[in-house]
């Protein structure tokens, strides 16, 4: 079980795909060496590749680069600074051993940056030191663009991350919330 102290959350609300974009690349410029692990939890459609865009374009890469890896999997790109961004979607994916199979214990080391959509399906195989980002859909009139999103850091990478991205200037584009 958790120690309540060490979880940290941060709620805010995207008014558009391009305020997910730059939120995950604002995320993505405060970064250290260590790296960090992404779990991104939502239903489709709710923002998690253009989240994955935002945070390939904040590491110094051509967002259009960056695709859903739904029948691939797994997805690595290098970047300027020396991280390497891995994108791994484990919609598809039927077991843990199937992740494991496709490499998923190789992206788990320090120099990386890890985003995995639909997390939730493996809960198990993601380190105990990650960063949860839940995406939810607002519902009503004028709300199809909108999401919820509430991040959630788990231990100390993952919190002094989230601090940083809390911190980042010029927020202007959504809406943030302790």
């Amino acid at each position: 079980m958790r120690r309540l102290e060490r979880v940290r959350v941060l709620r805010w609300t995207s008014p558009s795909p391009e305020a997910t974009h730059e939120a995950a690349r604002r995320l993505a410029a405060g970064l250290e060496v260590a790296g960090l692990v992404i779990g991104l939890i939502g239903p489709l459609g709710a923002g998690k590749t253009v989240f994955v865009k935002g945070l390939a374009q904040g590491l110094g890469l051509d967002p259009a680069r960056v695709a859903s890896p739904s029948f691939v999997i797994a997805s690595e790109y290098a970047t300027p600074s020396g991280l390497r961004l891995a994108h791994v979607d484990c919609l598809r994916v039927e077991s843990q051993d199937e992740l494991e199979l496709a490499g998923f214990l190789d992206l788990l080391v320090p120099g990386v940056v890890l985003a995995v959509e639909w997390s939730d399906r493996f809960p198990r195989a993601l380190p105990e030191d990650r960063l949860e980002l839940h995406f939810a859909r607002e519902l009503g009139p004028g709300a199809a663009t909108r999401r919820e999103l509430n991040a959630v850091a788990f231990g100390p990478v993952s919190r002094a991350a989230l601090a940083r991205w809390r911190d980042a200037p010029a927020r202007e584009t959504s809406t943030v919330r302790d």
